[in-house]
């Protein structure tokens, strides 16, 4: 993540290497089957931790709210928003 700036005003700008997004991707995927194992609704449970930071959104079981805890929410948003748009 870099900052760059243009006529002055300041712009967060996102550069996630490949290798991150894998992992994040992995890491998401872990997240989700085992909340799917304990029988909650992963999507609505990993989107209330990404609106609230409430960690207990997500269940301890197989460490899923550690590995979650470890993904940046900046650069999963990011990456979300543009998977979501197909840039």
């Amino acid at each position: 993540m870099e900052k760059k700036q243009d006529n002055n005003v300041r712009t967060m700008v996102f550069d996630i290497p490949h290798e991150k997004e894998e992992s994040m991707k992995a890491t998401l995927r872990s997240v989700y089957n085992a909340m799917s194992e304990k029988g909650y609704n992963p999507i609505n449970q990993i989107v209330g931790y990404l609106l609230s930071e409430d960690p207990t959104y997500i269940t301890n079981h197989k460490g899923a709210r550690s590995l979650m805890r470890k993904i940046d929410r900046d650069e999963l948003l990011n990456e979300l928003v543009k998977d979501y748009l197909g840039v």
